[in-house]
């Protein structure tokens, strides 16, 4: 008679009211800004998570140092912590689950080691089910996105920032708790929606970096350099997006199209012949302005800008 493999060892599936520890799969840009916002709500990080890589051993052993936890690699790595958030981009995560499933339960079988009960991703885009793995060993699990930019040399306040949430219910509800100990503001997010939610999230802050490039651009045809137009341009644009945020896109709008002068806007297009990217720029914008907001005279802007 063959001898029973070990079966799987699942914690409760109680209810649970205590802040989960955590152990955070990757060590860049937000895995840096999540771990120490973690633990600095008094969430305790056990361990970072990298690949068998160098460098990415190395970020993960500051990382850890500075948040006070252990570092590993996913054949290394402890992963007794209740709850894995993976931080890595959005190609890896599904492979990068898959490995630590695999770790895991070659883990439980030979010591007995209990699986971790969620497992969250911070991709925009991509569902839940890039966790399968994880699932399949017996974790609820979740996406968990805040709709937030970090990069390195910033420390934005997640005071009120919105993460959208989707996955298991069990993995949603420990994700709201935490999102609500950060200081944000959770909100469901069906998973047939995340991509068009991306793109909307993208256009708010890489897209929008590309137009204020754009901007620098088109001020040099001014004869102003890039870091003139930057400065100069600034108190414009926190008018407008104190506008914006105040009285809305309608009242908030000004120049050329609303009052319907065609005349400028044509003069516009006659110096932007020569920066052909820019007036590319600025007609895709003057189509959307049409579209959304109180334009005047909009046949004759129409015509010019079929022409």
């Amino acid at each position: 008679m063959k001898p029973m493999a070990a079966k799987p060892m699942l914690r409760k599936k109680k209810k649970m009211t205590g802040k989960p520890t955590v152990a955070i799969v990757g060590a860049g840009s937000l895995a840096t800004f999540l771990a120490t916002a973690l633990r600095d709500a008094s969430f305790t990080i056990t361990e970072i998570v990298a690949r068998d890589s160098p460098p990415s051993f190395r970020r993960a052993r500051l990382l850890a140092a500075k948040v006070g936890a252990q570092a590993g690699t996913a054949h290394s790595a402890a992963l007794d912590a209740e709850l894995l958030w993976f931080c890595v981009p959005d190609r890896e995560i599904q492979s990068a689950a898959s490995l630590l499933a695999d770790h895991l339960l070659a883990r439980v079988l030979l010591h007995q080691k209990a699986i971790p009960r969620f497992a969250l991703h911070s991709s925009g885009a991509l569902s839940s089910r890039e966790l399968d793995p994880l699932r399949g060993a017996g974790a609820a699990v979740a996406s968990a996105h805040p709709l937030m930019t970090f990069v390195a040399g910033a420390n934005p306040s997640l005071e009120g920032v919105p993460f959208a949430l989707e996955g298991d219910e069990a993995a949603t509800q420990v994700a709201r708790r935490i999102v609500c100990e950060l200081g944000g503001k959770s909100f469901s997010l069906p998973a047939k929606r995340k991509a068009a939610y991306h793109a909307w999230a993208t256009m708010t802050s890489p897209l929008l970096l590309a137009f204020l490039v754009t901007l620098e651009e088109t001020a040099r045809a001014a004869g102003l350099t890039r870091e003139d137009a930057r400065r100069k341009s600034l108190p414009i644009i926190r008018q407008t997006l104190a506008n914006y945020s105040s009285l809305g896109p309608a009242r908030s709008f000004s120049g050329p199209l609303v009052r319907g002068d065609a005349e400028t806007v044509a003069k516009h297009f006659a110096v932007l012949k020569k920066h052909p990217g820019e007036r590319e720029v600025y007609v895709a914008l003057a189509r959307a302005a049409l579209r959304g907001l109180p334009v005047k005279n909009q046949d004759e802007l129409k015509r010019l800008l079929r022409d």
